[in-house]
């Protein structure tokens, strides 16, 4: 086992002393009050992370101007009335001996001021299109910057007021107010505020050495700061190293370096699945050594291993871990413990952290519901222990087994596979997702340890029932493949998804036709795109909504239908078919009725329905529960969370 002493020796960042290597990175959480204050569940949330170890919290963004609000619940610095709060809030996190320091920002162009006050918002110049609202900015006049700079540094004097360790400036990915102005892919200002680098840098120095007179030259500031930005006309590594450089000698403690710029590779800000690990590290150890002040770096660093080595070999002197801390609040403390296997592991889906706010529901995990939910979601013991049986050892009820074990119950899973995982284990099969499997590994293990018995190879049927006669029945056996209606569908030319990424029959070859561009539709085709010499020859999606792949996290999306671009798989949105026929499918779009043909196979990725035999042959004092895809298709983030749930309800 590598050894992780790197992490856990302490830094010093000005006066911030850090007891370890690791820090939270700053996410939105949407936990705040809607007025701005602090909420008892954002102390809640942020406590969690603390209480489980990381060395240096820092807060989501914290806005200067309440007039430009990042997100509906903004964390507010704009008024001295948000201090009390803020105090409580860093109180708590001290008492787990972490040290804390919030982000501050005016959101400039990614303000959603428009929906919330009717303001437009402000940026380098005019033009410059806010990716949620669509509406553009207005250019910040020249004579409204000093007010903007006096904003920075009476926020900063608050941090300072409620004990904050030190700030944050975000001035990464061409975005944000400070951003927006250090990047020529945004500023073309030619007031002195652009125009070259200088210029450029003009405002953030300004908002800098504001900062240092309001609220101390020992107040430590660090700043958050993309390494590059890899489109055209954007700033390679060689000028971030110089402006680095600049900014440490202008009083910048320490840079906080990711990586990407929005919207053109924003998957490089939130790397999904199947993307490289510590995807920074190269820049941040260039701007380390251009720089010589501390340097720390984030970007899908998960494993306790590769955090010590992005240290011990001087790539950067802190690892930030953002969605990881989501997945497992004490990753620190088990890292530091050497219980790496119990690390609940974030495999990049962004489907709880990002995907679940883009639709409008709570920032939430795959492998922990218990975000944002910390108090409601302890676990307690149960008033009476209970014999349970639960039904399938997909991911909901390996989520119901873990609970029910750990709140007292005696639990017995089967799982008539012989392993674990059941539908979860096709979407692990499909190219660049294989580190999905890491969630049902973790999921069958906890719920091992925490003592429930996981008999695998045997199904739940109406006999063991009646013999066992349990307190409570779990139903979570998970779905079938959906075939749709359609003359044409049972035909011998005809598979499911299911059955092409799982295995259960031969990769189609020639001309092949996929059904359904959800996602697991253009999961499909790519696999039969890249299966090798003698696969497909030409692989068409056939999707009824506008937007193929439409069900995925945004962030991945792109880098999906960029790989089904490069493979040459056509896609083909906006039709409904209406027959599957020996050579293709009969289909209506906006050009009325066509025919497809010319295939040799069809796939069909339509979804699922529930499969629930069980339930109705329950006896008459057992409890049922029907949970996960056997009560209706759902996502797993619901399965997950419904399998946590019902186990405290038992």
């Amino acid at each position: 086992m590598h050894r992780c002493e790197p992490l856990f020796a302490p830094l010093t960042i000005g006066t911030l002393e850090m007891k370890n290597r690791i820090a939270m990175a700053p996410m939105a959480t949407d936990f705040a009050e809607g007025d701005g204050t602090v909420s008892d569940r954002l102390i809640d949330y942020y406590e969690a992370r603390a209480r489980g170890g990381a060395g240096l919290i820092i807060l989501e963004v914290c806005s200067v101007d309440g007039t430009f609000p990042y997100i509906p619940r903004t964390l507010g610095l704009w008024d001295d009335a948000f201090i009390p709060g803020l105090r409580r809030l860093v109180d708590v996190v001290h008492a787990h001996g972490a040290r804390v320091i919030p982000q501050v920002a005016h959101p400039g162009p990614e303000s959603l001021s428009p929906l919330f006050n009717g303001t437009q918002t402000i940026g380098p110049v005019a033009g410059i299109v806010n990716g949620l609202t669509r509406m553009p900015c207005r250019e910040l006049g020249k004579e409204e910057i000093p007010g903007v700079v006096r904003q920075f540094a009476h926020a900063a004097r608050r941090a300072r007021e409620a004990g904050f360790d030190g700030i944050e400036l975000h001035a990464a990915h061409a975005y944000m107010l400070l951003g927006s102005f250090l990047s020529a892919l945004r500023n073309r200002r030619t007031d002195g505020y652009g125009g070259g680098i200088t210029g450029r840098c003009r405002f953030p120095l300004e908002v800098l050495r504001a900062i240092r007179e309001a609220a101390g030259e020992d107040f430590p500031v660090t700043m958050r700061i993309s390494a590059d930005e890899p489109v055209p006309g954007g700033r390679g590594i060689i000028e971030t190293e110089y402006l680095a450089s600049l900014f440490a000698r202008a009083g910048v403690a320490a840079f906080h370096v990711s990586g990407g710029v929005y919207p053109d590779l924003a998957w490089r800000v939130i790397p999904p699945t199947g993307t490289p690990h510590c995807i920074n590290a190269e820049g941040a150890g260039r701007i380390r050594r251009a720089a010589g002040v501390p340097v720390m770096v984030v970007g899908r660093i998960l494993e306790p291993a590769l955090a010590a080595r992005l240290v011990e070999r001087g790539d950067a002197d802190v690892a930030v871990l953002g969605r990881a801390l989501l997945a497992d609040p004490e990753w620190p403390a088990k890292a530091e413990s050497g219980a790496w296997e119990d690390i609940a592991p974030c495999v990049g889906c962004g489907l709880g952290c990002v995907r679940n706010r883009e639709m409008g529901g709570d920032m939430t995990c795959v492998v922990n519901p218990a975000v944002g939910r910390e108090r409601e979601m302890t676990i307690r013991p149960a008033k009476r222990k209970k014999r349970v049986i639960i039904a399938g050892g997909g991911p909901a009820g390996l989520a119901c087994a873990r609970v029910a074990a750990l709140a007292g119950h005696d639990v017995t899973l089967y799982e008539r596979e012989p392993g674990p995982g059941g539908q979860f284990n096709l979407a692990a099969a499909a190219p660049g997702k294989q580190e999905l499997a890491r969630v049902i590994g973790y999921l069958a293990r906890q719920a091992e340890r925490a003592g429930a018995v996981l008999r695998m190879g045997e199904a739940v049927t109406p006999e063991l029932l009646q013999s066992e006669r349990p307190d409570a029945l779990v139903v979570a056996t998970g779905a079938r493949p959906r075939r749709p209606d359609i003359p044409g569908a049972e035909g011998e030319n005809v598979s499911t998804a299911w059955d092409v990424i799982g295995g259960a029959a031969d990769l189609p070859t020639g001309r092949v036709l996929v059904v359904g561009g959800g996602m697991t539709g253009c999961e499909t085709a790519l696999a039969l795109a890249t299966a090798g010499e003698g696969s497909c020859s030409e692989v068409t999606v056939l999707e009824m909504t506008e937007e193929p792949a439409s069900d995925m996290y945004a962030c991945a999306r792109v880098l999906l239908l960029e790989e089904l671009r490069r493979r040459e798989v056509r896609l083909v949105p906006s039709v409904t078919v209406k027959e599957i026929t020996p050579d293709g499918a009969l289909v209506t779009g906006p050009l009325g009725e066509e025919r497809i043909s010319g295939m040799d196979h069809v796939v069909i990725a339509a979804g699922s329905e529930p499969l629930d035999e069980l339930s109705g042959a329950a006896g008459d004092n057992m409890e049922v529960y029907v949970i996960g895809d056997a009560a209706g298709p759902r996502r797993v983030l619901d399965a997950i969370r419904e399998g946590s749930e019902t186990g405290r309800k038992l």
